[in-house]
This record gives C-alpha cells, structure tokens and sequence, in this order.
C-alpha cells in the first residue's frame, strides 16, 4: 500500500468556497489514503464561505484547524514532512506574498516550507480577469515550484449541480495530491 499522504489546506478569502468545500469532503471520503490533514483558514475565508454557502459547515470536518498566526503548527517546519500543500481558493493577495517569499501568516509560512522542502504546492488561484502583476506573481510562484491550477472546471463530464463542477477542478488537484480516487478520466 502506498505512504499515506500528509496534507495541508489552506483557504482564503477569494470567491470560491465551494472549491474549499469539495476538497474537504472528497478527503474525508479519502481518509484512508491520508496520515493527517492541516487547515488554516483566513476570517476573510469564514465570512465568504457563509455568504456564498448560506452555512458554517467548515466547522464540522474531522481535521485539525489552525489558527493564522500558529506558527507552531506542524507544518510550519519542514521537519513534519508534509507531502502537499493545497491553497484553495487561492486569492491573488495570498499567491502575491507566496510568490514573493513573505511569510507573514500561517499560510504563507506553510507554503515557504513547502517549496523549499520541494514538495508539491498547488494554488487553486480564483480571479478574472489577470492584470500584468497577477501573471508575473504566477510565474514567480511557477518558477519556485509551485502549480497554478486556476479554478477553471471541465465540462467533459456532463455536471449537473454545483458540487460536481466544482469536483472537476478539485478532482485534479487530488490527482495532483498522489490520491488514488474515482472521477470521469477522458477516454472511459
């Protein structure tokens, strides 16, 4: 059986709660391939998530939620050998200090440790349009090892609610991750 995996998540405030809500639900349907998942969630990214999701359901998953500044958290060292980071969504102003190498939260110090340890980051990034600096921040985070998958969903697969969209972003990532799961693969 493989390692199982060690996971941060890490939400934002950006549009896109739904992205968030996936993640954690496909995960703990994926338990079983997974040591431990770490979330930071910013207040912006509470708020956005009752607003666009009418509820507080982040507060009923099974993992271990952190608080922005904890810099004692696991994951907020390189020795805890975390196999991947997911930012999601991603706000421009999130993948800006990442970019930039400021590690001035929990989040941006997750990300710092998981690029320089060259582990997997992967920013679920949610704007539109991109202006010049958006794009050179994405390169900048490109180039230092990160993956920019914005939340741009497939429709190869025919959904039909919210949820199985926003799966269709979300099942990459966990693909990306190393988990092994179910989900339409073209050609099948």
């Amino acid at each position: 059986m493989a390692k199982k995996k060690k996971i941060v998540v890490a939400i934002t405030g950006a549009s896109g709660s739904i992205y968030a809500k996936v993640l954690l639900d496909k995960l703990v349907a994926l338990q079983d391939q997974i040591a431990e998942v770490g979330i930071v969630m910013s207040d912006n990214a509470k708020d956005v998530w009752k607003f666009e999701l009418d509820d507080q359901s982040f507060n009923n998953y099974p993992f271990k939620f952190y608080q922005k500044n904890d810099f004692m958290a696991p994951f907020a060292s390189g020795s805890a050998k975390f196999d991947s980071m997911v930012v999601v969504p991603c706000s421009m102003g999130t993948m800006a200090r990442i970019a930039q190498g400021s590690s001035s939260d929990l989040t941006t110090r997750a990300a710092d440790v998981i690029l320089k340890e060259r582990r997997k980051l992967i920013l679920v990034t949610r704007e539109t349009p991109l202006n010049l600096i958006h794009i050179q921040n994405m390169q900048l985070a490109t180039q230092a090892g990160a993956i920019i998958c914005p939340a741009s969903p497939s429709f190869y697969s025919r959904p039909a609610t919210f949820e199985e969209l926003a799966a269709t972003v979300i099942d990459r990532v966990l693909d990306m991750i190393g988990l092994d799961l179910d989900t339409f693969r073209w050609g099948e």
